[in-house]
């Protein structure tokens, strides 16, 4: 319930429960605001159970000071003797000391109970803390003859209108959104999320020689814009420059340019040349592929996986079916 508001923190959920009851449940609603297990303590109304309760979490409680205090802590404080986890956290502040803490205090705690699940549920958190990289999810739309784009000057609509609808609300589940230079050039796109309501993410573009026209829309909208590039590091009103790294090119400067600007997770929309560095790079970890019955003729070829790893197919309407690829790092 909390994607897309809490990143780059991750998705926690809290249950307490008394006796075969559920007395209290609350969840982290919002990057800043408290987390799961102070909202759901703060929702008891019969806080005198708390000492012969158990709580329910979907990640190890914190024991640091951040943007709140620790909920370990916390947890103490209100007596509460037994602590179940699916996932212990990896990120270095916490990575077992909120556990130890517990324990240290008399709780019974245990840890790994639907792990699996909870690393699915925070995979853009996990991905970011361990690999130091965004959780990086491609996505473009192909016609029957393979091409993404037609032959004529402006963009061609591979897919209906009712699609948007489903890639409007992929985008609100993402930190950022990043497309490349040509993208921007031919397709002048706002990049904003528009047919459903939900957050919307960081509008990221690579433009390495600043050579885009500030006439086009992503640049006169007012809405936060990040410009990868190779000229300049600085803030132009609601454009912020930031400097790709020397030393890296492709994909692999943009994955390190995201990281360090904090954002754990990118929806990559595009072209079909930057979405292939990713591809090539092998720096992904899903792939939403749009297919429709549009026949082109020619035009820019789809971009292409060298290895298809198994698709499930998570949206269809009269004419277009999209595919989901998750690809294995283990």
């Amino acid at each position: 319930m909390g994607r897309g508001r809490v990143a780059p923190n991750p998705l926690v959920g809290a249950l307490i429960v008394h006796k075969g009851r559920i007395i209290g449940e609350g969840y982290h609603r919002k990057y800043g605001e408290p987390h799961a297990e102070v909202n759901a303590i703060a929702s008891v109304m019969e806080p005198e159970l708390l000492p012969e309760s158990i709580l329910y979490v979907s990640l190890e409680p914190c024991a640091h000071f951040g943007k709140t205090p620790p909920c370990a802590s916390l947890i103490i404080e209100k007596k509460i003797p037994h602590v179940v986890i699916c996932n212990t956290d990896p990120f270095e502040a916490v990575n077992g000391k909120g556990i130890e803490m517990l324990q240290a205090a008399g709780v019974r705690v245990e840890a790994g109970i639907l792990e699996a699940e909870g690393r699915l549920l925070n995979r853009h958190f996990f991905t970011y803390t361990e690999k130091k990289r965004p959780y990086i999810t491609l996505k473009f739309a192909r016609s029957a003859d393979g091409f993404i784009d037609g032959t004529e000057a402006k963009p061609r609509a591979i897919t209906q209108p009712l699609t948007n609808v489903f890639t409007h609300q992929l985008r609100t589940e993402y930190a950022a959104i990043l497309v490349g230079y040509r993208t921007v050039l031919k397709d002048d796109p706002s990049l904003t999320v528009r047919f459903v309501s939900g957050p919307a993410p960081l509008r990221v573009i690579a433009d390495p020689e600043l050579a885009l026209p500030r006439t086009l829309r992503i640049f006169n909208d007012e809405l936060p814009l990040v410009v990868l590039n190779r000229k300049m590091e600085g803030q132009e009103g609601h454009i912020r420059y930031v400097l790709l790294r020397e030393d890296l090119r492709g994909a692999e400067a943009l994955s390190e340019a995201l990281y360090r600007l904090r954002i754990n997770s990118v929806l990559v929309e595009g072209g079909a040349a930057i979405l292939q560095q990713f591809i090539d790079a092998e720096l992904w970890d899903d792939c939403y592929e749009y297919l429709a019955p549009l026949l082109l003729g020619g035009g820019v070829k789809a971009p292409v996986l060298p290895v298809v790893p198994p698709a499930e197919t998570v949206y269809k309407n009269d004419t277009d079916t999209v595919v989901k690829y998750t690809r294995s790092t283990e």
